[in-house]
């Protein structure tokens, strides 16, 4: 890649410090993404070091600051933006998706978008994006304290919502059929359930509540059999959001959304508070963060990492590649 330049009007120079790698990244890397461009440099959680800052740039952004990036790009026009949702512009662009990302030793990102993590080391703040999309998802959901929450997928998404779940005051049980992702669960005090083929996921959800179904379902894993187990698990007039990404059809029975009056919820991407607020977060529950982040690798490893990730889902819950420095 040739070197990026000066930073130009409301940009900052960074050199990426660690990037984690995530099941959009996988996604993308096998071409199942509608939009996708190739070639593309990947990498859109990260932290970075900021080393050069353009003029008109805000106020406390200097070189050798730490920084988290919010990857977001929105066109300000389209319906979404006008109602304050830029998260689901129809003209998106993502660092790391839409332009290259940070699997490289320089870039130049704009400065509204990076976000001050001193205090901070640079692997927790490689995960305040993935936080981003579950403080996004207890926003859509709803979530209040005292509330029951069941979270379908004990992926990095998956466990990030059970944190930012619990964080609001929620009782959380985090199911999965992997009992090594669910060990890793333990340490931010949710409740879990290692399910096998065949089980009733409702009946179990509904003996954990109590008897009575969750107020709230989260379905963080894209698969089939899940998302069917979701719509049966959640409670009347409760809240089923979905924030796995899947190319899957499923068929679901229509009439329980009527009868039952459930909310169906889709979430993508965070908005910028959410991802301020998301960094807050993981510095606040960084006991409970730092057990997901479970493989460590350099630069030139990205492609074992990646096929590493793909091929290990029992092992790895994030992995991190680490730039321009010993993994």
């Amino acid at each position: 890649m040739p070197e990026p330049g000066v930073p130009g009007v409301g940009e900052l120079l960074v050199r990426p410090e660690v990037v984690g790698l995530c099941g959009s990244d996988f996604h993308y890397f096998h071409g199942h993404l509608a939009d996708a461009v190739y070639p593309r440099v990947q990498g859109h959680e990260f932290s970075a070091v900021v080393e050069a800052v353009g003029p008109g740039c805000p106020a406390g952004l200097s070189t050798g600051l730490r920084v988290a990036v919010w990857p977001l790009s929105a066109c300000g026009h389209c319906y979404p933006c006008r109602i304050g949702r830029e998260n689901a512009c129809v003209s998106l662009s993502l660092i790391g998706v839409h332009v290259d990302g940070a699997l490289q030793e320089r870039l130049i990102v704009p400065a509204t978008q990076a976000y001050p993590v001193d205090g901070l080391d640079a692997r927790l703040a490689a995960f305040i994006e993935p936080m981003s999309i579950a403080v996004r998802t207890v926003a859509r959901a709803r979530v209040e304290a005292g509330e029951r929450v069941l979270v379908l997928g004990a992926g990095p998404i998956g466990q990030a919502v059970a944190i930012a779940a619990l964080d609001r005051g929620a009782t959380v049980l985090l199911a999965d059929v992997l009992a090594s992702r669910l060990e890793r669960a333990r340490s931010s005090g949710a409740d879990v359930m290692c399910l096998a083929e065949g089980d009733d996921v409702a009946a179990r959800a509904r003996d954990w509540a109590g008897g009575e179904a969750p107020e709230v379902v989260v379905e963080a894993t894209g698969a089939k059999e899940p998302m069917r187990a979701a719509l049966e698990a959640v409670a009347p007039a409760g809240r089923l959001v979905v924030v796995a990404l899947s190319d899957h059809d499923v068929p679901l029975r229509v009439g329980a959304l009527a009868f039952r009056e459930l909310d169906v919820l889709g979430v993508s991407c965070c908005n910028g508070e959410e991802f301020g607020s998301a960094a807050e977060l993981v510095s606040r529950r960084r006991d409970a963060v730092a057990p997901l982040l479970t493989h460590d690798f350099p630069l030139e490893e990205a492609p074992r990492a990646i096929a590493y990730a793909i091929e290990h889902p029992d092992e790895v819950v994030k992995a991190l590649i680490h730039v321009g420095a010993e993994a």
